[in-house]
Order: structure tokens, then C-alpha cells, then sequence
């Protein structure tokens, strides 16, 4: 079964590569792949120190190099740039119950969060979904299939407090008539935003849900990263807020989400279901089921 998640803005030049790294044979099966892990628990520090992950027992963290690792037994091009992913300890990645949150980082600038309370997010949707609907035209040009964005599966919400917002998004493929789930979290910081994005089927939105609320309590900045350490004389301040990270970021905000949406193309076998303003494309297709205990 496919599962979906594009969490960075592409440009052409990158969607090219990634589309010929997928035809490119790879020298170990995933069940090796995935066996090559080395997944962590307990409390970890991210790359370069930006937040911490404290795990509970249910959690496992795999570090970049194990997170390209899997992304390529998943059938994907590895992607050296992410911070890292949280996966569900005691289950088999590439099983149909298989799911993992990839982290990134987007230092943008200080993201202003005084529009949280003005957003129309069915107003938003609506524009989210034409937009989705003209970028169609262009992924029929390109052979590939089209999608639809159905609607919330959770109505964006943001926490004054913990200065975290999250969302998802319920995605439907026309041409296998599959609705994925694609469930995403921001962390705001000082200098930018921590970005967690989730993927599953629709058919697992209660748990997922349930689960991906762990993953806010339990992933924060550290001392002079978070967002209240933000200094309005020296750090700089995005150009985009909190509705912008919602649509698309920088793209939404410059009225490009359509177009730029048009550029982006996936592989042949899986389609684009949404994207934050900066990151890495990482698509997930579930093959076989390798012998791994990620308990351990």
C-alpha cells in the first residue's frame, strides 16, 4: 500500500534528480536496509543542538543517516538533510501499521504568530484546494496521477502557550481512489520553525492523532533557541505567519502555491499530497516485511 509525504518545496532542478535516483537499483534489499538500523531512545539532542526529542518508551529516534536508510528501503531516494525521524517503537517499519514523523528544520526567521486567532481556515482550505485542483492540469501532462485534497482530517490549531501548531490533511488519489493522511506539526522557534510531518492512511487518523500529540509534548527547542528568546534587535523575522505555514509558506504567502505546485513532480508510482515552505521531498511505499524489532 502507498503512503505519501512531502514535506519541502522542490525546485526543478532537485525534482529531476530525485526522479532519476528512483530508477537507479539499489545494492541491498530493504529488509537489509532496515536491518542496518540503529534506532535510539531516552532523551536525544538533535543535530546541532537546535531541540531535543525526550522519547518515551513507545518512541524510537533514527539519526539522519539511518532516516536515508530508511527512506531508501521504502523505495525512495535518501535525503542527507533531515534532522532525523520518530518512529513507533516495537513496529515493523514497512509493514501496513508502519508509520514514522520525519524532522527538519526551517531557519527562516522569527515567525510572527498575532494572525493565529484571524485565520479562516475554510477559507483557506477552499484556496488550498483550487490550487491543488490547477496543478492537476500540469501532473496529467506529466503522465502522473491526480489528487484531491478531500479536506481537514484536523482543523489547524495553535498553542499560544507551547507555541505549536498543528494540522492534517485528509488526500485522495483519483486514480487509485486511496485517501492517505498526511498529519503535521510546527514548532516555532526562535530563528525559525521545527518541522514534523506524519503520514498514514485516513484509516488511522484516531490513532495517529493520538500519538503524534506525544511527539508535540515531547519535541522542544533548547535554552536559546526557543521562542521566547527571540530578540527583536538582532534575530531576524520571517516574511510569512502562521497561516502561510499552513498553506505552503513562503510560496502562499507570494501567491506561487498553485504554480509552484504544478512543478512538482513525483515518481511515477506515488503522488505529491502537500508541502511546507523549505525542506526534502520523501515518499514512502510499503514492500515487504523485514524481520526487525525497533523495541530493542
Amino acid at each position: 500500500m502507498l503512503k505519501y509525504l512531502l514535506t519541502g518545496l522542490l525546485c526543478l532542478t532537485l525534482g529531476s534528480a530525485i526522479a532519476a535516483s528512483a530508477d537507479e537499483p539499489s545494492d541491498r534489499s530493504a529488509e537489509q536496509l532496515v536491518a542496518s538500523l540503529h534506532p535510539q531512545q531516552g532523551r536525544i539532542a538533535l543535530p546541532g543542538k537546535i531541540a531535543t526529542l525526550d522519547l518515551p518508551p513507545t518512541f524510537r529516534y533514527l539519526n539522519p543517516e539511518d532516516t536515508s536508510h530508511l527512506l531508501e528501503a521504502w523505495g525512495n531516494p535518501p535525503d542527507p538533510r533531515t534532522l532525523g525521524m520518530i518512529v513507533p517503537a516495537g513496529v515493523d517499519p514497512l509493514a501496513e501499521e508502519g508509520w514514522g514523523v520525519v524532522v527538519t528544520y526551517d531557519k527562516d526567521g522569527h515567525v510572527k504568530d498575532g494572525d493565529a486567532d484571524s485565520i479562516d481556515y475554510t477559507k483557506l482550505l477552499k484556496e488550498m484546494q483550487e490550487n491543488t485542483a490547477a496543478a492537476n492540469e500540469e501532473r496529467k501532462k506529466q503522465g502522473y496521477s491526480t489528487m484531491t485534497l478531500v479536506g481537514w482530517a484536523e482543523t489547524p490549531h495553535y498553542d499560544k502557550v507551547s507555541h505549536k501548531l498543528y494540522w492534517a490533511k485528509d488526500y485522495l488519489d483519483e486514480d487509485a481512489k486511496h485517501h492517505s493522511l498526511n498529519y503535521d506539526i510546527r514548532v516555532l522557534g526562535r530563528e525559525g520553525v521545527l518541522v514534523l510531518g506524519a503520514v498514514a492512511t485516513m484509516s488511522q487518523l484516531a490513532s495517529v492523532k493520538t500519538e503524534m500529540q506525544k511527539v508535540t509534548a515531547f519535541t522542544n527547542f533548547t535554552e536559546g533557541n526557543r521562542y521566547t528568546d527571540f530578540n527583536e534587535k538582532t534575530d531576524k523575522v520571517a516574511e510569512y505567519g502562521i497561516a502561510a505555514l499552513v498553506a505552503g509558506g513562503v510560496a502562499a504567502k507570494l501567491g506561487l502555491f498553485g504554480k509552484l505546485l504544478a512543478l512538482l513532480v513525483a515518481f511515477k508510482k506515488l503522488i505529491v499530497v502537500g508541502f511546507a515552505a523549505v525542506g526534502s521531498a520523501i515518499f514512502k511505499f510499503f514492500k515487504r516485511k523485514p524481520k526487525v524489532d525497533l523495541s530493542k
